[in-house]
């Protein structure tokens, strides 16, 4: 992966990416000091949509964030592709995006970069406001959530607020970026100590001789105490060189070509504070290239929090008799890999792999137990799993996306699939996690609308079910996939399966009215009684002017988990968000 770092692509235009091409040298993202964009932006789907209309090609979709500077490189080649273009309603379609896109990165575009140097621009101004009625379910570990994708955002029944704003800088190679705001949220009940210990049996968190469930913060156990707090949602300060970028603080990652999650690493929990190397543009190796098309990659590693464990008998040689109630903070570390390659302007696909390792009362965080985890391939034996030799819990990735022959403008095959303690989900299709996904970027006769439909599943096609004890969970690190509580891969679970589905009418580039629908349903063997859960939503969103944005959105969520409360619940969730995009900016 290192090779990136110091290959060259050929010399020769057709080398490069065909916007790279015709931008002045001081201008290339190359050498231009530029922040990532934040995954929950519009800015995605409108150039998703772009890419699946066939104007622009040279997308890694299953590798997010992306830099303005690249999405400008990006704009620049759908320039070229639009004047070309036939006029059809698809073509006008393209060209609405490409207006709000271009809009928005005109201090990108254009040639003008070095005349956009050393500023610092306020990014966003905003407030949501969310009302819920109902029991709200938020516990993505075990029996599934009302609110998805969010941040780790807390939400209780009742009036919620999150007020906050975001802002960058770039001066020369260097740039940095900030979003910050206030959450506030009730309090609630939470689950009773008989939910939370029968929870911490189905994990394996109760202590073998006092009976009692270890403290921890997956199980929302209450009470659940009002939410008043300041957060830092994404700080980073970040280095250009090379077309990589090295970064480090809470930065936004989505390694996923789908809509509705990631398996490997999504925003559904909070951003952790972690060290970043993102190759920003497409890297083409001689001769290698020609076959596989360019590549980009990724690599981070940080530090998990909110983990707390038992400590482990057969690695400090103490036992439980002597000492029943030994907790201590086992926060462990996470690395994450990602390669991904286009080997033509339709098929993009990429191998990922996740490695959670240390934690106190087991491994010691060091360069050592980083590079056992980065290097071991094979499954370790039970001594070596319960001593300092041990690699930590390995997940593999492996996602496709391909523009479908003769329908390449209309139709787009993709799918996401994760496995545990194997290679990649290719090697072990059976033991693997998926999410396949199609998208219908247009309508005939209604080219304004799109279509797109996920199904998820955790739960492989097997004889022995392991009772949510595979997945997202390891038998070390047993609050596994998680940060502060929840999930960072897919919100799907541990053992469940459901799917969702969106119907888009856009209004603009980025306005739109969504209706969609997303259900969940967890093993009876994994969750006792199983749960089932069925969430109805619609999303409004609309320009007022130029820089004014009103966001609304209803989300109505039907769920049963009888371990929890008896019969069918219903809660709602109402969300206004006004935003404010001020296009302030202080040059110095």
């Amino acid at each position: 992966m290192m090779l990136g770092l110091f290959a060259f692509a050929p010399s020769g235009a057709a080398a490069q990416t065909p916007a790279a091409a015709g931008l002045p040298a001081d201008c290339q993202p190359a050498v231009v000091g530029s922040p990532f964009i934040p995954v929950d932006s519009w800015i995605y789907p409108a150039v998703l949509r772009l890419y699946s209309l066939g104007y622009v090609d040279t997308v890694f979709l299953d590798v997010r964030p992306w830099t303005r500077a690249s999405v400008a490189r990006m704009l620049d080649e759908a320039k070229d592709r639009l004047q070309d273009a036939e006029k059809s309603a698809a073509a006008s379609e393209a060209e609405g995006l490409y207006d709000k896109l271009h809009r928005e990165f005109n201090q990108e575009a254009g040639h003008s970069c070095q005349a956009e140097r050393n500023q610092i621009h306020l990014e966003s101004t905003y407030s949501a406001v969310r009302g819920i009625s109902g029991t709200p379910l938020e516990d993505s570990f075990h029996l599934g959530s009302t609110i998805v994708n969010d941040y780790g955002r807390p939400y209780e029944n009742g009036f919620n607020n999150y007020t906050g704003m975001s802002g960058y800088a770039s001066v020369w190679r260097f740039s940095a970026y900030v979003r910050g705001e206030f959450q506030g949220a009730p309090s609630a009940t939470g689950y009773s100590a008989a939910l939370t210990k029968e929870l911490a049996i189905v994990d394996g968190t109760v202590n073998p001789v006092t009976g009692l469930a270890y403290p921890q913060s997956t199980i929302p156990t209450g009470p659940i105490a009002a939410a008043t707090q300041g957060r830092l949602m994404e700080a980073y300060v970040g280095f250009q060189l090379l077309n990589h970028v090295l970064s480090f603080g809470k930065q936004d990652e989505w390694l996923s070509p789908a809509q509705g999650a990631s398996m490997a690493y999504s925003n559904n929990a909070q951003n952790i504070y972690a060290l970043h190397l993102n190759r920003i543009e497409p890297l083409y190796v001689p001769l290698l290239s020609r076959l596989t098309g360019p590549f980009r990659y990724e690599f981070m590693v940080g530090e998990l929090r909110g983990h707390t464990e038992m400590a482990n008998p057969l690695f400090n040689g103490s036992n439980y008799a002597a000492q029943p109630n030994v907790i201590s903070p086992g926060n462990p570390w996470v690395h994450v890999e990602k390669v991904s390659l286009r080997p033509t302007r339709d098929l993009e696909f990429g191998f990922e792999r996740t490695a959670i390792f240390g934690g106190e009362g087991h491994s010691p965080v060091t360069l050592h137990t980083f590079l056992k985890s980065f290097f071991s391939l094979s499954a370790p034996g039970q001594l070596v799993k319960n001593g300092p030799g041990d690699p930590g819990a390995r997940f593999g990735s492996f996602d496709f996306s391909y523009r479908l022959p003769f329908v390449r403008d209309w139709l787009t095959l993709y799918a996401d699939g994760n496995v545990h303690d194997d290679v990649s989900p290719i090697d072990a299709p059976r033991r693997a996690s998926w999410r396949p996904g199609l998208y219908l970027a247009h309508t005939p006769g209604l080219a304004k609308l799109d279509f797109r439909v996920e199904s998820a599943s955790t739960d492989p096609p097997i004889t022995n079910s392991f009772g949510g004890q595979f997945m997202y969970w390891e038998g070390i690190e047993r609050q596994g996939y998680t940060n502060q509580g929840q999930l960072f891969g897919d919100w799907i679970g541990r053992e469940d399966k459901g799917g969702q589905a969106w119907v888009t009418y856009h209004l603009s580039g980025n306005e739109w009215v969504q209706a969609s629908w997303r259900g969940q349903k967890a093993a009876k063997d994994f969750i006792p009684g199983g749960t089932t859960l069925n969430d109805f939503g619609l999303q409004v969103v609309k320009r007022v002017g130029r820089d004014f944005e009103i966001n609304g959105r209803f989300n109505s969520v039907r769920w049963k988990a009888p371990i929890y409360m008896p019969g069918l619940q219903s809660s709602t969730a109402t969300t206004i968000q006004l935003t404010w995009f001020p296009e302030r900016k202080v040059i110095f």
